[in-house]
């Protein structure tokens, strides 16, 4: 008897497991992991959003004593427009992207991660007074990333210090 439970158990979580794959695979954009786009993107005052307390945000306008969220703004001497269209080739060089809004001091993108389609939200805007790129990278949905937000911004970091002289 507990075997054949065990086996009904195992079976409808492969057939969930199965059909949440398919599912994201033949969609093309929402997923049912992307969450809704937040209402709070863009620069108010010289700032981009703060991350909530969860550990799956990182931005260069944290509290630098802040391990969890605190990442350093990128070094990019350069006129705003020129620094955010290289953003954006940088982030357009990424795989499962998707650019939601350029302006020519500021970029926002989303990052879909590939089997479940969870969505991370990117932004940049150019710091004309400290010659930086300030940068957030936050998940939508969950409260832990495994360091992959931290990750992002640290590859965009080397794309862009590789075609740039500071």
């Amino acid at each position: 008897m507990l075997s054949r439970v065990l086996l009904v158990t195992v079976l409808l979580a492969a057939g969930v497991f199965a059909g949440v794959v398919l599912h994201t695979v033949m969609t093309e954009g929402d997923t049912m992991f992307a969450g809704k786009r937040p209402a709070n993107m863009g620069v108010k005052d010289g700032k981009l959003a703060p991350c909530r307390r969860s550990p799956n945000c990182v931005s260069s306008q944290a509290d630098p004593s802040d391990s969890i969220h605190y990442i350093a703004p990128i070094s990019y001497r350069a006129a705003p427009v020129e620094a955010i269209a290289a953003a954006r080739k940088a982030v357009e060089s990424m795989p499962r992207t998707r650019i939601v809004r350029h302006d020519p001091g500021y970029l926002y993108a989303e990052f879909r991660s590939k089997l479940m389609g969870f969505v991370d939200d990117v932004e940049f805007f150019y710091d004309d007074r400290k010659g930086v790129l300030q940068v957030r990278s936050a998940s939508r949905l969950g409260r832990r990333d495994f360091g992959v937000n931290r990750e992002r911004i640290e590859a965009i970091r080397s794309i862009l210090e590789g075609r740039v002289r500071t």
